[in-house]
């Protein structure tokens, strides 16, 4: 069961349910706005055991049905149009032609498609917070309100494909329109607490579901990278479509933004979706607000996990149960000019190249999970250092990394 899952972005019911994979990272203080968040009012009691005319209400009804109305006009939906020549055909013939003079023949499936996503005001200035996946490759963006059948042309301000998060704003947005949904604090939360999706799932705008937080300790891979990154797990239903838009707490505050479902191979939800905490979004969102992309560091080696490998060949090339064995190190990047080694001898049995450094911690963390080095490399901001402790030739010794962008050869993450 656990192989016929698969992550899926949400990012709309034709064009743009594609399959990802994890990533992680934060940041920190970011515009929040002064919206006052939505009191939660209790039902009143009925005055007898029979039902109210049909108006009998939980307190946790009257609570959604109020946090839904009050932010119903911040949720905006989100149709994207991706030209031929930006689809993922005509994107691989250019390379091959560029990189091979090889020439792919059109199979026919370049012709312009569509898709659909979801989004939300982040503040009064009208900028709208969504998924990069939702926008990537669009050559046009439009946006509609809630209740507005009129649409507006929209631009990318600014991207963390990394995150996958992007901020993009409308041109000729009324100003009255803009209805910010206030972004409350993901640290807070607690699994059990209720989770409120708002989106156009499959193209149905303004579709609302409800459920709870299912997990705070998840980690999936959430962008270009595929780094493993802390998420938000519910059960509230969402389904392609959905991405980019808010999860809501019963105060009405956005805990996080909706980016991937678990699917059984049906294309839809299989009940496990997942949300990137709105205290990453806080943190990028003073980059995102400035322009451009937001950049994120790369170290710049290939390394295996000690950890994976089996216990009678570890002992065969002397090896220690935990720690990242340094594969290779590329030439400019990052970790080559820190100093950090490659192996020199490959074991014909393992495919291992060995007599490299071994990391055993980071920034004073002990290694015990393949993930945590590259979460700890984007955690980190451009210009900032790394701590890794690597024994090397039987010695242990520190070296620290000044991070920079690294673009890695051969497409590799």
């Amino acid at each position: 069961m656990k192989r016929n899952l698969s992550l899926l972005a949400l990012g709309g019911a034709l064009a743009l349910g594609t399959f990802v994979g994890f990533e992680v990272s934060e940041r920190s203080s970011a515009q929040v706005t002064s919206t006052p968040p939505v009191a939660t009012t209790p039902a009143t009691p009925a005055a007898s055991p029979a039902f109210d005319s049909g108006r009998a209400r939980t307190e946790s009804e009257a609570n959604t049905v109020q946090v839904v109305k009050a932010r119903e006009g911040g949720l905006v939906y989100i149709s994207v149009t991706e030209s031929a020549e930006n689809s993922p055909q005509a994107q691989l013939r250019r390379q091959l032609q560029e990189q091979f003079g090889f020439t792919l023949p059109d199979d026919g499936s370049g012709e312009v498609q569509q898709g659909t996503g979801s989004g939300f005001f982040v503040n009064a200035q009208g900028d709208i917070l969504t998924n990069n996946h939702v926008v990537e490759g669009a050559s046009e963006i439009t946006i509609r309100l809630h209740g507005n059948k009129q649409t507006y042309k929209a631009r990318v301000i600014g991207r963390a494909p990394d995150f996958d998060l992007a901020l993009i704003r409308a041109e000729g947005l009324p100003r009255d329109a803009i209805e910010p949904i206030p972004l409350g604090d993901s640290s807070q939360l607690d699994v059990g607490l209720k989770a409120i999706a708002m989106g156009a799932p499959f193209g149905l705008d303004f579709s609302v579901s409800e459920g709870i937080i299912s997990s705070l300790e998840r980690e999936v891979p959430v962008g270009a990278k595929g780094v493993y990154q802390n998420v938000i797990q519910t059960d509230a239903a969402i389904n392609p479509g959905n991405s980019g838009g808010p999860l809501l707490n019963s105060a009405g505050q956005v805990i996080g933004v909706n980016t991937q479902i678990l699917t059984g191979g049906i294309g839809q939800s299989a009940g496990v979706g997942f949300a990137i905490p709105i205290n990453t979004v806080k943190r990028l969102l003073p980059q995102l607000q400035r322009g451009g992309e937001v950049k994120t560091p790369t170290l710049g080696i290939q390394f295996a996990d000690l950890s994976a490998l089996p216990q009678d060949q570890r002992q065969k090339l002397h090896l220690p149960a935990t720690g990242l064995l340094v594969q290779q190190v590329y030439l400019g990047s990052p970790a080559a000019r820190a100093g950090l080694r490659g192996g020199t001898v490959r074991d014909p049995e393992t495919g291992l190249v060995t007599g490299g450094d071994i990391i055993t911690a980071v920034d004073g963390q002990p290694v015990t999970d393949a993930n945590e080095l590259p979460r700890a490399v984007i955690g980190k901001q451009i210009g900032e250092t790394l701590r890794l402790t690597v024994e090397r030739g039987g010695q242990t010794r520190e070296v620290t990394v000044n991070l920079q962008a690294f673009t890695l050869p051969n497409n590799q993450q």
